[in-house]
């Protein structure tokens, strides 16, 4: 049992090791553009194009991912590295993201109120499309609305302890209580 490990042992103390040198070709360095603005939005061009696509409103980490698979863009490539062609086309994705196939799942419009149509918004008109949402809300007097007009919490959550602002509110301890009953009854002698 002894013997055979020293022979494996000396077996590979006589095959020198040979190491395999290779050469990568030369990639030329594209200039990366520091600042790019994509859909209405300055973004970072240094990030990845997955984590980069995320700055714009309305793009989430699912919607990145879907736009590089649809745009056939590497989604570890940096922004800035990006053709002003692959650019045209990366916009004309965010635009228009179901004609290129994106499952509607992914859309933040599905059927729009007023078209009936699967929409996906992004930057000023996301935050247009949610303020005229509030108001129609509003204006129909729904719950909701309503919760809306009085600044209160729509979905639902518990407002005992949350949500209070602009005023004290809470338990008046006792002593308190009286001390302003007396603040009371004086104001009331002196009249």
């Amino acid at each position: 049992m002894g013997t055979t490990k020293i022979r494996v042992q000396e077996e590979k103390a006589e095959k020198p090791k040979e190491k395999k040198v290779e050469k990568k070709p030369e990639v030329s360095k594209k200039e990366i553009r520091a600042i790019v603005r994509v859909a209405g939005t300055d973004l970072d061009g240094e990030k990845k194009l997955k984590d980069a696509l995320r700055g714009v409103k309305g793009i989430g980490c699912a919607m990145s991912k879907i736009i590089c698979e649809m745009g056939n863009f590497d989604p570890n490539s940096k922004l800035g590295s990006l053709s002003e062609g692959e650019m045209a086309r990366l916009e004309s994705i965010i635009k228009e993201p179901w004609k290129f196939g994106a499952p509607a799942w992914v859309l933040n419009r599905r059927r729009e109120p007023e078209t009936g149509t699967d929409l996906h918004l992004t930057g000023a008109d996301l935050d247009v499309a949610k303020k005229f949402d509030i108001q129609r809300m509003i204006d129909l007097k729904t719950y909701r609305g309503i919760r809306h007009m009085l600044g209160m919490p729509v979905r639902g959550q518990r407002t005992r302890s949350s949500f209070r602002k602009g005023r004290v509110v809470g338990v008046v301890k006792k002593s308190i209580k009286i001390a302003m009953e007396k603040a009371k009854t004086e104001e009331e002698k002196k009249k």
